[in-house]
C-alpha cells in the first residue's frame, strides 16, 4: 500500500489529514486535482449525459455537465458563507475546504453516472449485482482512482482529501446489498435491482487507503452501516467536505432543475401552489423566521411563472441564496478527527422547504410517463447491450477493452466499465449499429 498512491503522496500522510487545509502549498495540490478533473475525458462526456430530461429535446435545460458546474459554484458559496460565519472559531475555520478543493470535489461528483440517468444505473446494477455491484457514486471513485487517463494504474490520481470528499457511501456492495425477488422472473421491470448506496467490492483497497491516516476507532465508526428491514442497508456517516458537496448537489437539484421544469412549461402555477406553496406555508419556519421564508415564497409565487426569464432567474437566485445562508456546522458523532466529527447541515425549515422542492421536481417531472418511457427505453438498451457484449466480447468489444477483458478476474466489470463510460448518444448509436438492419458501416467509429 505504501506505493499505491506514490504520485500524489508527500513525505507524510498527515499532509492531507489533520493539517491546515487552506494553506497555499496544499491548495496548489487541490488546484491540480481540479485541473485534472476538468481536462479528463469523463468530465467532458458529462455534456452528453442525462441530468433529468433526456438529451435532444431542447438545447436549454441542464445536462450532467452544466449541473456539475452549478454544484461547484454552490459548493464554493457554501464554503464562503461558512468561513464568514465561523471566522471567530479557528478549529472550524481551518477545516473548511478551500475553493479549489470543494470545486474539485463538486466537479467530479457525477463522473461515474452512466448513460440514461438513474435508469441506466439500475440497468447496469441488474447485470452486476452478483459481480461486485454498480452504483454511480461508486463508479466515480473507480474512475478517479483506477480508470482515468492520467495514470496507468491510479486513474486521475487525486489527493487523499479530494477522494475522501467524493466518498459519499463508505461501504462495500457485498456488505449492504439486500435484493428483493422480482415479481416476474426475467422481467423488463428492473426496479427491484436498484443499487444500494455503496462503492464496488473491487475498490476495498481504495477505501482502506483513503481512511488509513485515521485512528482505527474512527475508521470502524465511519464505516458503520444501518440495517433496514426489507431494504438495502445504508451508511451512517460522511466526511465534512462530502456533506458540503451533498448540500450543493441537493440545492442544484431542487432549485435549478425546478427552473428547467418551469421554463419548459412542464409544471403549472396551480401545481406549484398546491404542491409547494401550500406545504411550505404549513412549516413552522414560514411563520417564525422573521418573515424571511414567507417573503421568499411570496416573491417566487408572484414572479416564477411570469413570461420574463429575468424575473424567473431572480427567483432562482433568491432561492439558492436562502438555502446557502441557512447552512451551519454541526458536530455529529464521537470521532477523534475533526474532518469526520463535523458536518454541514441545513436549518430545519430550509431543509424541509428544499425537500418539498425536490419532491415537486420528482413527482411532476421525473415521474411523468413521458420521461419514464424514455428512461425505460434507455434501460432496455443498456441491458441488451450488456448481454450481447457479454456473449460476444471478442467480436464486439474495442481491442483495448478486449485486452482488459482477457486479463481481468471479473470480466463483467470490464463490460460494465465500457458501457458506463458511454454518453447517451454513444450508447444509442452502438445499439442502433448492432441491432438495426441497414444501419452501420465498417467506417463507423
Amino acid at each position: 500500500m505504501q506505493e499505491f498512491w506514490t504520485a500524489r503522496k508527500r513525505s507524510s500522510d498527515e499532509k492531507y489529514i489533520g493539517k491546515p487545509f487552506n494553506s497555499s502549498s496544499s491548495d496548489s495540490e487541490y488546484n491540480r486535482d481540479r485541473a485534472r478533473i476538468i481536462h479528463s475525458s469523463s468530465f467532458r462526456r458529462l455534456q452528453s449525459k442525462t441530468q433529468v430530461l433526456s438529451l435532444g429535446e431542447s438545447d436549454f435545460y441542464r445536462t450532467r455537465l452544466t449541473h456539475s458546474l452549478e454544484v461547484a459554484q454552490i459548493g464554493s458559496s457554501i464554503c464562503e458563507e461558512l468561513k464568514d460565519l465561523y471566522k471567530e472559531t479557528p478549529e472550524y475555520l481551518q477545516a473548511i475546504p478551500s475553493f479549489s478543493l470543494i470545486e474539485a470535489i463538486c466537479l467530479a461528483h457525477d463522473l461515474g453516472h452512466p448513460p440514461f440517468g438513474h435508469g441506466g444505473e439500475i440497468a447496469l446494477n441488474s447485470t452486476m449485482k452478483n459481480a461486485g455491484g454498480f452504483e454511480g457514486n461508486g463508479q466515480t471513485l473507480r474512475i478517479v482512482s483506477r480508470l482515468g487517463e492520467y495514470s496507468p494504474h491510479h486513474g486521475i490520481d487525486l489527493t487523499r482529501r479530494t477522494l475522501l470528499g467524493l466518498l459519499k457511501y463508505p461501504a462495500l456492495h457485498k456488505d449492504v446489498a439486500k435484493y428483493t425477488s422480482p415479481l416476474i422472473p426475467n422481467s423488463s421491470n428492473k426496479e427491484h435491482t436498484k443499487p444500494p448506496k455503496c462503492i464496488h467490492d473491487e475498490e476495498e483497497d481504495i477505501l482502506d487507503w483513503i481512511l488509513s491516516p485515521f485512528e482505527k476507532s474512527d475508521q470502524k465508526l465511519f464505516k458503520q452501516i444501518i440495517s433496514r428491514e426489507g431494504k438495502h442497508s445504508s451508511t451512517k456517516y460522511k466526511a465534512f467536505d462530502t456533506s458540503i458537496m451533498e448540500m450543493a448537489d441537493d440545492i442544484a437539484y431542487g432549485v435549478h432543475d425546478l427552473e428547467d421544469a418551469i421554463a419548459l412549461e412542464l409544471v403549472t402555477h396551480r401545481q406549484w401552489e398546491t404542491a409547494v406553496v401550500a406545504k411550505i406555508s404549513a412549516l413552522d419556519g414560514y411563520k417564525n423566521e422573521a418573515g424571511e421564508l414567507k417573503k421568499l415564497i411570496d416573491f417566487c409565487n408572484k414572479n416564477l411563472f411570469t413570461n420574463s426569464n429575468k424575473e424567473r432567474k431572480h427567483c432562482i437566485s433568491k432561492l439558492v441564496r436562502y438555502f446557502v445562508q441557512n447552512i451551519r456546522i454541526q458536530e455529529i458523532a464521537s470521532f477523534q478527527a475533526l474532518e469526520l466529527r463535523i458536518n454541514a447541515v441545513m436549518e430545519l425549515s430550509a431543509q424541509l422547504s428544499l425537500q418539498i422542492l425536490k419532491e415537486f421536481v420528482r413527482d411532476f417531472v421525473i415521474f411523468r410517463p413521458q420521461v419514464q418511457a424514455l428512461e425505460f427505453k434507455g434501460q432496455q438498451m443498456i441491458c441488451k447491450l450488456f448481454d450481447v457484449l457479454d456473449e460476444n466480447p471478442k467480436r464486439l468489444l474495442p481491442r483495448s477493452d478486449y485486452d482488459l477483458y482477457e486479463q481481468s478476474p471479473n470480466k463483467h466489470r470490464v463490460i460494465c466499465d465500457y458501457i458506463a463510460g458511454m454518453t447517451d448518444v454513444h450508447a444509442a448509436r452502438l445499439y442502433t449499429r448492432i441491432f438495426t438492419p441497414n444501419i452501420g458501416s465498417m467506417f463507423d467509429r
